[in-house]
């Protein structure tokens, strides 16, 4: 590369990070890379990591010795996700979302590059130190959902099949009992897709009962992997129990009537209640 000016060294180097985000960067990186010293290149860091914060991109975490460098970790702050996420429960919100049986359409939203791009940044957020080995999700809806989160975790993505394919090569297959409806399923995975002793990040898109991510949980104890985290975008409140209590949420579903095309949907468990709402339940 050539040698740059600041003003294009800045910029460079902010794509540079932005696009390998929770990589360890030696600063010798930088320094060969752009021909500059490494002092110049620690006062552009220091420029970046004031700009991220002030804007909320995230946070440049620097590390000193041999072994040292710089990091980039994205962050969504809570007020901003908060704002970002009751837009989407007024969508959600639509009477024309009502389906029959009490269900709601959301193939649109999570249709949405920039929807789901700051949802994965919000799950990035909340799952940021849990040191998840990659992000798992089954077939079809939450595959949008996980690979937003994986890009911004810097994690690979796993899909679990409904039904197994050939060219999966072999792989570990499992029944679950589905919590909504008691409905016997299968879920699949390949065995090269997870290393055993691997930790996995649940995400999926909708939770009713927690049937489906229990039954990913369970395939994951064959591969003798942990759950690092669950992430739900939507869950709903219409559910006497749930399979699975550890999980958080961004937006909940309390109530739907088909009849007068109402629904109520609120933030989800992973924003803390204020004290007018908490009144109101």
């Amino acid at each position: 590369m050539k040698k740059l000016k600041r003003s294009e060294r800045l910029v460079e180097l902010t794509q540079y990070l932005l696009s390998r985000p929770h990589t360890l960067i030696p600063l010798t990186t930088f320094a060969e890379r752009y021909q500059s010293a490494k002092s110049s290149i620690s006062e552009d860091l220091a420029i970046i990591k004031e700009v991220f914060q002030e804007e909320g991109i995230g946070e440049l975490q620097t590390m000193a010795g041999a072994a040292g460098g710089v990091k980039y970790l994205p962050k969504a702050h809570e007020a901003r996700s908060r704002a970002f996420i009751e837009g989407v429960c007024r969508q959600l919100e639509q009477a024309d979302r009502i389906l029959p049986g009490g269900y709601m359409y959301m193939s649109d939203i999570l249709g949405e590059p920039q929807t789901v791009s700051e949802i994965g940044r919000t799950f990035a957020t909340l799952f940021a130190d849990v040191e998840a080995d990659a992000v798992m999700t089954v077939e079809t809806k939450g595959i949008p959902l996980a690979y937003a989160t994986a890009s911004y975790l810097n994690l690979p993505v796993i899909i679990v099949r409904r039904d197994h394919s050939a060219v999966e090569g072999s792989a570990v297959s499992i029944n679950y009992v589905s919590g909504s409806n008691k409905r016997m399923h299968t879920m699949s995975l390949g065995r090269r897709a997870l290393k055993e002793g691997s930790r996995v990040l649940i995400v999926d898109d909708f939770m009713r009962a927690g049937g489906t991510i229990q039954g990913m949980k369970d395939l994951l104890a064959e591969f003798r992997a942990q759950v690092a985290g669950v992430g739900v975008f939507v869950e709903s409140g219409d559910v006497e129990e749930h399979l699975v209590t550890d999980y958080v949420s961004l937006a909940r579903i309390q109530d739907i009537d088909t009849k007068s095309k109402l629904a109520s949907v609120t933030l989800g468990n992973y924003f803390p209640m204020d004290e007018a709402h908490s009144a109101a339940q």
